[in-house]
């Protein structure tokens, strides 16, 4: 999102409140309550709740309705902010927060449509989901009136208060007219557009090849940037042999679909398009982490006969973006009806959507399917170009009201396919109005009838209608998410499931985002499970923009979830997800081509694979590894390099260097020296990324991860990317070895002194907690009050302790495990977690930030079930009464 603006008259009113001291008082008034009795109006019975010592919540209920008002409390008591934060962005309604600058990302958000879609859900999903989620809302309005918010739970608003949250009271003199709304069932649905947004797939990758080919790259060129998964070192998730899914029905696209279904000239004409598109959704406030690649997660579950209990151990910890509050909150929900769940919760929304009930335990990792198509598109004024006929376009406008100014109305424009991102910026409303394209004489007949309907309303795959003349006017997006669906559902199914069976049914629910979900039951059984709606193609695979006036590369329809991979008890007692390829290239249904290169499973394939069985304490030590895996190939050519001069001595810290990534360590030891040659490695490949790949179009820089791994060790030693172009020589790989061993070392000395071994991977990879709405104002005081950090970070882009850095910005880190988790499903009791920052979203509240010190370690809280455990565990009790 753009950049919150703040006022001088604000700023100085903030650097009032922290001189005078006002402002703790402004902070404390908000912290929430942990003990006594509060009145919640509306519940059956009393509810009680037990925290510990890191204020993470227990709920204890006797209704399914009571737990669910209980948690909405609950949730608003420790981070209301947040959840305003997320409905106004989930429903493009930012500017009427925060002013004219968020006025671009609101109507890009209105333009796809995330609130009306999670409006139509309201009437797909079940009567129980909309009773929980009713019962939710009630929670979070009895909470607002408590704080003196809302007049009474019917109110539809109410006056900000820092009572609330210290946001409110920053917001306050920012936007003295903006109003509390009460919370709504659907605020809670639209959070799960959000989800699925930052966890699209590929479609950056489709932005990014359209930009190399638009701006002059060979074809060749990018297929050497986009590597095919390399089946033959990595494993996929499913094995060629065994498991379920891909007997047929999964209906594979047409051929041909990995050249531009268009000549270079129209690639060169849209290209002003596709970056603008590119440029705008890159800005959108990306809740769960930075777009394109390191989007991830790793998780792994073992069969009993792989563990050192007799029972199976499941280990999970999704990669997202770093933000205080984390995006996770971790809770236990207990009823006596029989609704029992503990894990990670988003705040605004109900359930549990990771953890473990007391049958079954759950993990996410993201799938990354193909579900998201750009297609250019033949616009002329209110009609588009589908087979060589005009059609109409949908249209509908939309108000955004804006903090400080006059509302202002949009209007959005639809295709077959979806919205035009063209009407969602000003670039991009410049390029549709060029000139509209000439018609073409005739339609091409259509054939291959019983294809199915195209959404353009084409009659099926079609030859290729005559080429239109003229620009490409407009980009239009088809994605799953926009299609309403029932993914509310399989979150309650999932928490209730209790074996296999009962897993799946609830999995056949879950349509976006898509997730490779692995289970285990106290019972010994486990699994892996695809989930979602994942498109089949008419033509095409989904790797490039496709033209939308050739109804061929419409979708049409749905892989069937029978089809989808599946993993049941496998022989060897062990299942991998961290992003690898699900399948091989004999699956018969496409779920992308873009898959994440596999170094990541196949490291923890291989810790697995070192020892016959494992305990929690293995797990976890896995779950934390920092090995770099590309650092095997690289160094021996680092070592045989030509080298003289200062750079010599660093380059020594690579000879006997174990490839861990540690941030820091004492001097003089192991981990110390570890530390000292990651800064040199990671400093010298950041250069060499630099140096090689200088002549990539500006908006395509490296970012170094597991793609650019792929990249560099494949390429030949007198590959023409090793050339340095502005010199009359020509480089091969040694040459650029060699200048980027300098260039580390050149770098490292200025920023880290010329004494390679008391240089330290975590002075440079650091991380900085930033509040979501106001971290990044620019402005020092308010950072100060909501932003933590830096704090020294191991691990690295690619690993399995995977904390990511964008080689071609710096070394900070910009996602991380946002939690980590280990279920034994023998004691459940004995399990283990840890989230990023802290259950709360109060700035300097005791658990804001109180878990980042056993985060950035590797370090676990117990995570107690049962209820003597939970309260051994419990520091705080409260009764919330009718």
């Amino acid at each position: 999102m753009a950049r919150v603006a703040i006022s001088v008259v604000a700023v100085a009113l903030v650097l009032a409140l922290v001189a005078t001291g006002l402002v703790i008082w402004s902070v404390r008034r908000a912290f929430p309550e942990y003990g006594g009795s509060l009145s919640l109006p509306g519940l059956g019975a009393p509810v009680t709740v037990l925290r510990d010592a890191h204020g993470i919540p227990q709920l204890y209920a006797h209704t399914e309705e009571d737990l669910f008002r209980a948690q909405g409390y609950a949730h608003a008591q420790e981070r209301f902010w947040e959840m305003d934060f997320r409905r106004h962005v989930t429903a493009g309604r930012l500017a009427e927060l925060f002013g004219p600058s968020q006025l671009e990302t609101d109507t890009y958000i209105r333009t796809l449509g995330w609130r009306r879609v999670a409006e139509q859900e309201w009437a797909l999903i079940s009567p129980d989901s909309r009773r929980y989620l009713t019962a939710y809302a009630d929670g979070v309005n009895a909470y607002l009136v408590a704080q003196g918010v809302l007049a009474d739970p019917a109110a539809a608003d109410g006056a900000p208060s820092g009572s609330v949250s210290l946001e409110y009271t920053l917001l306050g003199l920012l936007n003295r007219g903006h109003r509390i709304e009460r919370w709504e069932p659907v605020d809670s649905l639209a959070w799960l557009k959000a989800m699925a947004w930052d966890l699209r797939g590929n479609m950056s990758s489709e932005l990014d090849r359209a930009n190399l080919y638009g701006q002059g790259l060979s074809l060749a060129q990018i297929d050497q940037l986009y590597p095919t998964y390399p089946y033959e070192r990595n494993r996929t998730i499913v094995p060629a042999s065994g498991g379920t899914g891909g007997t047929g029905g999964g209906v594979p696209a047409e051929p041909a679909g990995d050249r531009p279904p268009y000549p270079a000239s129209t690639a060169a004409v849209a290209a002003p398009a596709l970056a603008a598109a590119r440029n705008l959704a890159a800005g959108l406030p990306n809740l769960l982490g930075p777009d394109g690649e390191g989007i991830g997660s790793n998780s792994f579950v073992l069969a009993g006969s792989r563990t050192t209990t007799g029972a199976p151990i499941l280990a999970n910890d999704p990669h997202l973006g770093p933000s205080l509050p984390g995006i996770w909150m971790q809770m236990g929900l207990h009823c006596d009806c029989g609704y029992a769940a503990a894990g990670y919760t988003f705040s605004g929304m109900p359930g549990v959507v990771i953890g473990h009930n007391d049958r079954l335990a759950w993990g996410f990792t993201n799938l990354d399917p193909d579900v998201t198509d750009l297609y250019l598109e033949r616009v002329d004024g209110d009609r588009y170009l589908v087979d060589g006929a005009w059609r109409p376009l949908r249209e509908r406008t939309e108000t955004i009201r804006v903090a400080g100014a006059t509302p202002v109305t949009i209007t959005v424009r639809e295709t077959g396919h979806g919205p035009l991102l063209s009407d969602a910026s000003e670039p991009l409303r410049a390029i549709a109005a060029t000139p509209p394209p000439t018609e073409p004489a005739g339609r091409a007949p259509a054939d291959q009838a019983g294809a199915g309907p195209s959404p353009t309303g084409g009659a099926g795959p079609a030859p290729a209608a005559a080429a239109p003349t003229g620009p490409v006017t407009a980009v239009a997006l088809r994605w799953t998410a926009l299609d309403p669906g029932r993914t509310m559902d399989a979150v309650f199914a999932i928490n209730r499931a209790t074996d296999p069976a009962t897993l799946r049914q609830a999995a056949a629910l879950f349509e976006v985002p898509a997730q490779n979900i692995v289970y285990a039951t106290v019972d010994g059984r486990i699994g892996y499970q695809a989930p979602g709606r994942i498109p089949v193609r008419g033509a095409g695979d989904g790797r490039w923009p496709a033209p939308g006036w050739d109804s061929r590369y419409d979708w049409r329809g749905f892989i069937p979830f029978a089809e989808l991979p599946a993993v049941s008890d496998p022989p060897d007692g062990a299942i991998v997800t961290a992003n690898q390829a699900v399948v091989g290239p004999a699956y018969p249904g496409l779920l992308t081509m873009d898959w994440t290169a596999g170094y990541r499973s196949q490291r923890i394939n291989e810790l697995l694979a070192a020892a016959p069985k494992h305990s929690v304490q293995d797990v976890s030590r896995i779950q934390f590894d920092s090995r770099n895996p590309v650092a095997a190939d690289l160094v021996p050519e680092l070592l045989a390099a030509p080298l003289d001069g200062p750079a010599v001595e660093a380059r020594d810290l690579l000879r006997d260097w174990d490839g861990q990534q540690p941030d820091t360590g004492p001097d003089g030891s192991a981990q110390a020296h570890s530390s000292a040659a990651a800064a040199y490695f990671n400093a010298v490949w950041r250069h060499l990324l630099l140096r090689t790949f200088d002549e990539v179009p500006a908006g395509s820089p490296p970012d170094g991860g597991e793609r650019w791994f792929q990249i560099v060790t494949g390429l030949a030693p007198n590959s023409p990317w090793w050339d340095d172009r502005s010199t009359p020589a020509v480089e091969d790989r040694t040459a650029m070895l060699t200048a980027a061993l300098r260039d580390g070392y050149a770098e490292l000395a200025d920023r880290l002194g010329d004494h390679p071994a008391k240089w330290r991977w975590g002075d440079l990879h650091t991380l900085t907690l930033r509040n979501q709405s106001y971290g990044s104002s620019g402005i020092g005081p308010v950072e100060w009050l909501f932003n933590a950090g830096p704090y020294r970070t191991s691990g690295g882009k690619g690993l399995v302790n995977a904390t990511g850095w964008n080689a071609g910005q710096g070394y900070e880190v910009n996602w991380v495990p946002s939690m980590r988790m280990i279920v034994d499903l023998g004691d459940l009791d004995r399990s283990r977690w840890v989230d990023l920052a802290g259950v709360s979203g109060h700035a300097f509240g005791p658990h804001y930030t109180d878990q980042v010190p056993l985060w950035r370690t590797g370090a676990t809280l117990p995570m107690p079930w049962n209820r003597p455990a939970v309260e051994a565990a419990a520091k705080h009790r409260q009764t919330l009464v009718p």
